[in-house]
This record gives structure tokens, C-alpha cells and sequence, in this order.
């Protein structure tokens, strides 16, 4: 791959090319996914819904409901592939994520404690998954250290806690089904539902998680040379790596706090990324931004549609892509 050399820098058009791509491909993602339901709307309608404000259906059905939802979806796709390409930075190990090590099932856990304990208090919610995420990472990252994080011991350790999260999730759901009637796409791992208020409560963390990742990329290339390197260059790698797991923390409570237990976001989107534009934190974060937004946006869309008048959680649309994508990302390791 040719790079050409800006003021010091080297610059690679190819890996540019394949995030501008990705940014057309959210765009269009928006205005295709938001006129497609059980009652469509051509794009004229949609551009008119979208900035002319009046009465007509298309306006009240885009702009109150279907919009919203669409934002809220592709914001939570961008803050699990971010937290995703965190984790397999931090893990040094390319099948981590926050569904695979079981992040999201301790997230959602204390999401459901907070609507169980405090229902009054729908608000706490982001904060309560982002506390959730951060000990299940902590918990997690310290069952697997062992001189060192093994990659084989991270996953099974993110299974037995994964495990026993969703059997907590499980004894919740069934004793205290009255209290978390309201949440039901909390519940299933979807979106049906979100609106305005609930993008309202989760932007503040997204932004916040976003801004700093935007921050990370020349630290992380740094700690991916290895912590001995790393330490040589400047790079305090145990702190950093503290840093990290609040970030991811934060990115993944954010995301669950909505749209609940969302899986293989964060395993998939990472990967392809890394597969079409390399390793380089600078052009990853970007591409899994944008591929993550169009990913869960597009899955939700095939979601509301596949079943009318009903629709299939986003969470079970992802896993039919995600479950085939780890399985072969293990035999391709085995094969290694």
C-alpha cells in the first residue's frame, strides 16, 4: 500500500477512501431505514419530514418515532464498536468485546437493579450500567491475570461471568416482572420503544466516551507495541489500561442503558474494520464508528420489517451475524 507524506505524516488514501465509504454508507443508512416500515415513504417525503416542519404523516410518524429510534440505534452501535476495539487493545486479544467477555450481561444486571430498586429514577439508569460495565471489566480483566492476561483465560473467565450475570438477569426478570413491564426493549436487547428522551439520557455519555476515544489512537499504536516498549517510550501502560476500562465502561453502559443486551456489535465490527484499513488506532476508531452506526441501524430496519405487524429485537437480528462470525474467528485461531 503506497502512503503519501504530508507535513511528516504519512497518509494513506486507500484506508481514507474505505472511511468515506463507511460515512456515505451511515448516511444513506438514515434516510433509506427511516422511510422503510409497514408504511413507507419515498425519499422526497423523508427530506421533507425531515426539514420541513408540518402536520402530514409522513412528519409525524419520521421525525416522533422513527428517527429517534434510528439515532438512539446508531448511536449504541457506535459505543459498542468503540468499546470493542478498546477492549481487544487493552485484552491484546481480537476476540474481546463487551458481549464475548460478558461486560454487557454485568451492565445490564445492575440496569436492572436500578429499575427493580429505584423506578422512579429511570434517569440513573445510564450510570448504573456504566458502574456495571466498569466492575464486570475490572472483575474479568482480574480473574484472567495471571503474569500476565492470557487471551484463553480472558474468554472462559468472561463466560463463567457472563453466565452467572444472566442467571441474576433471569431471577430478576421472573420475581420482579411488574417492576420492568415499562422496559421491554431494555429486556429483549432492542430498540422498540426509544425516542427522543431516551437519546436525551444517553447522549451526554456517548459524547463523552466518543470525545476521548478521539484522543486515544497514537497511545494505543503505542500500547500494542507491548508493555516493555511502551514503558520505554513514555507510556504509563497500567494506568493507561485503567483509563481504558473506564472508557470502554462508560461507551458500553451508555449503549445498554437503552437498548439493553446487545450482542457481537463490539466482536464484529472491530474485525471488519480491522480487516479493510489495519491495526492503526487512527483510522480504527473511525472506520468502527461509522460501521457500527450503519450496522445496528440496518439490523434494526430488518428487524421492524421481516415480521409485520410485529417486530424481531435487534439483539436477535445481530446474533444470527455474530454467532456464525466468533465461531469462525475461533477455528481460525485454532488453526494459528
Amino acid at each position: 500500500m503506497q502512503a503519501a507524506v504530508v507535513s511528516g505524516r504519512r497518509i494513506y488514501p486507500r484506508k481514507i477512501l474505505v472511511i468515506l465509504i463507511f460515512g456515505v454508507m451511515a448516511v444513506l443508512s438514515v434516510f433509506i431505514c427511516v422511510g422503510i416500515g409497514t408504511v413507507s415513504f419515498s425519499l422526497e417525503e423523508v427530506f421533507r419530514a425531515l426539514f420541513i416542519a408540518d402536520d402530514s404523516t409522513a412528519r409525524l410518524l419520521i421525525w416522533n418515532i422513527r428517527f429517534p429510534r434510528i439515532l438512539v440505534g446508531g448511536l449504541v452501535g457506535v459505543c459498542l464498536s468503540l468499546a470493542g476495539c478498546i477492549l481487544q487493545g487493552v485484552m491484546r486479544n481480537t476476540m474481546a468485546s463487551p458481549s464475548t467477555i460478558g461486560v454487557t450481561s454485568g451492565a445490564s444486571f445492575v440496569g436492572y437493579l436500578v429499575l427493580v430498586v429505584f423506578p422512579s429514577y429511570y434517569y440513573l439508569l445510564p450510570i448504573g450500567s456504566i458502574v456495571g460495565a466498569f466492575v464486570t471489566t475490572m472483575l474479568i480483566y482480574a480473574l484472567a491475570y495471571q503474569k500476565g492476561v492470557s487471551p484463553v483465560k480472558m474468554i472462559l473467565s468472561g463466560m463463567a461471568v457472563s453466565a452467572l450475570f444472566g442467571a441474576f438477569n433471569d431471577i430478576i426478570k421472573t420475581f420482579f416482572a411488574d417492576a420492568l413491564g415499562n422496559a421491554s426493549g431494555f429486556l429483549v436487547g432492542g430498540l422498540n420503544g426509544t425516542g427522543w428522551d431516551s437519546l436525551t439520557m444517553m447522549l451526554p455519555y456517548a459524547v463523552a466516551g466518543i470525545l476521548v476515544c478521539a484522543f486515544l489512537p497514537a497511545k494505543m499504536n503505542i500500547l500494542m507495541l507491548g508493555d516493555e516498549t511502551a514503558n520505554s517510550l513514555g507510556l504509563r501502560t497500567e494506568k493507561f489500561r485503567f483509563f481504558l476500562i473506564v472508557v470502554s465502561s462508560l461507551l458500553s453502559g451508555a449503549a445498554i442503558s437503552v437498548a439493553g443486551l446487545i450482542s457481537f456489535v463490539g466482536l464484529v465490527v472491530p474485525h471488519i474494520a480491522r480487516l479493510l484499513v489495519g491495526s492503526d488506532y487512527k483510522y480504527l476508531f473511525p472506520a468502527s464508528t461509522l460501521l457500527g452506526f450503519t450496522l445496528v441501524t440496518v439490523c434494526d430496519t430488518v428487524g421492524r420489517v421481516i415480521m409485520p405487524p410485529g417486530e424481531v429485537p435487534v439483539s436477535i437480528i445481530l446474533a444470527f451475524i455474530g454467532a456464525p462470525f466468533f465461531l469462525y474467528l475461533l477455528r481460525t485461531r485454532q488453526k494459528e
